[in-house]
């Protein structure tokens, strides 16, 4: 799906706004194979468009807003309000609501900026060499299997296996620069149930994330989007970071100015 780059970047900051769990809940994935028919991977991808809703749909949307709420980890933690804005070809604009303040990121299709207020960071900050890398690798309203081959993307099996039970095909993305993420397509409904995330540095170590795509939905367009995407992080003390997608709007009229850095005394007005 889209944008999880954001996604799971902004999802982290407020981890220092809330309480951690006592231990992250695990999705395990077994490395068992699974009894499913044999399926090139141009197969797979064609069945999973298909699931979408179909490329031609896909191809129709120009913007999509989702809303919704964040669970940021921690038992006294609310859950947070969010917007998710993205506008073709490659623009993104993620807000988060917390204590009347409002954190924001913001990638334009060439660089980013983010203010930050829940780290009682009230200036704009640009994004740094890697997450602008990995926005504009990942930046895409409809996801990384649709059109692929034209976002530069190389594909192959990878193998099958399970993730939570159900049986999935392994897909290994080779990006237009360089970077390889394994995806999972279920074997039954083929949408997406997992993608690798970027992996994070914590506690002086590399762990690796994944992003759980969870209750998909079908729109009154007839296009499909998950309603829940959850971030989970192999750390220990690391809570799952929820995404729970309660909206979804198709094209609505969308100002680039959204996505222009804006002065310094704005960017301070816009996260009170």
């Amino acid at each position: 799906m889209c944008g999880f780059g954001s996604i799971a970047a902004m999802a982290a900051v407020t981890k220092d706004a809330a309480k951690p769990a006592p231990a992250a809940a695990k999705a395990t994935e077994s490395k068992a194979a699974a009894s499913l028919p044999k399926l090139s991977a141009e197969q797979i991808v064609d069945r999973n468009v298909v699931a979408r809703g179909g490329l031609d749909g896909w191809r129709k949307i120009e913007s999509m807003t989702l809303t919704g709420k964040l669970e940021a980890g921690g038992k006294t933690n609310p859950e947070l309000p969010f917007v998710m804005r993205m506008k073709r070809p490659h623009k993104s604009r993620l807000e988060i609501r917390f204590k009347d303040q409002t954190a924001v990121q913001v990638y334009d299709g060439v660089s980013g900026w983010k203010v930050r207020p829940f780290l009682n960071r009230d200036d704009v900050e640009p994004y740094t060499a890697e997450e602008a890398k990995q926005a504009k690798a990942w930046e895409e309203l409809d996801g990384p299997l649709l059109d692929y081959a034209k976002k530069g993307t190389k594909l192959a099996l990878a193998g099958t296996g399970k993730v939570e039970g159900r049986d999935a095909y392994a897909l290994k993305l080779t990006m237009k620069d360089g970077r390889e993420r394994t995806i999972w397509i279920d074997g039954s409904t083929f949408l997406e149930l997992k993608i690798d995330g970027e992996p994070r540095r914590i506690d002086g170590k590399m762990r690796n994330v994944a992003v759980f795509y969870r209750d998909f939905k079908k729109q009154q367009n007839g296009l499909m989007v998950p309603g829940m995407l959850e971030t989970i992080v192999d750390a220990p003390k690391q809570s799952p970071h929820k995404m729970r997608i309660e909206a979804v709007a198709f094209n609505e009229p969308m100002a680039d100015s959204l996505f222009v850095k804006p002065p310094m005394a704005m960017a301070k007005a816009a996260g009170k």
